[in-house]
């Protein structure tokens, strides 16, 4: 799989948080999730460090969306990847509400990963639950 580097991971984490707080419920399967996320590209980093990092930057941050330029850069195997843990962490709790679903068009769009493969992704997750 291609790299993505630290600051990408940390950008992208938080754009995960982000994910996980639309519905304001933050749970401990979704951290987990985010942390397999970092896990996934940075082997040797310590998670809990950059979620926490992670974590700081989405509370600042209403500029969210610009994380979105770091992944419209990168393969499109990347791009799928990181939808993937997107949609991991939205329906971990069995449920999307519209702004979730809202959020993922929002950032297929800005990344150029078009709607279909967007929701093949998330059915492919749905249906292997």
């Amino acid at each position: 799989m291609d790299k993505l580097d630290k600051d990408s991971v940390i950008g992208i984490s938080a754009l995960l948080v982000h994910a996980a707080n639309i519905d304001e419920i933050y749970s401990d399967h979704e951290k987990d999730l985010v942390k397999d996320f970092i896990k996934s590209y940075l082997k040797d980093d310590d998670a809990n460090e950059i979620l926490k990092k992670a974590e700081k930057i989405e509370n600042n941050s209403n500029q969210l969306l610009n994380y979105t330029n770091i992944i419209k850069e990168n393969s499109i195997e990347i791009k799928k990847d990181i939808i993937e843990h997107l949609w991991k962490v939205i329906i971990s709790d069995n449920t999307v509400d519209q702004y979730e679903s809202n959020l993922m068009r929002r950032i297929c769009g800005l990344i150029y990963l078009p709607d279909k493969e967007c929701a093949e992704i998330k059915l492919k997750l749905i249906n292997s639950k």
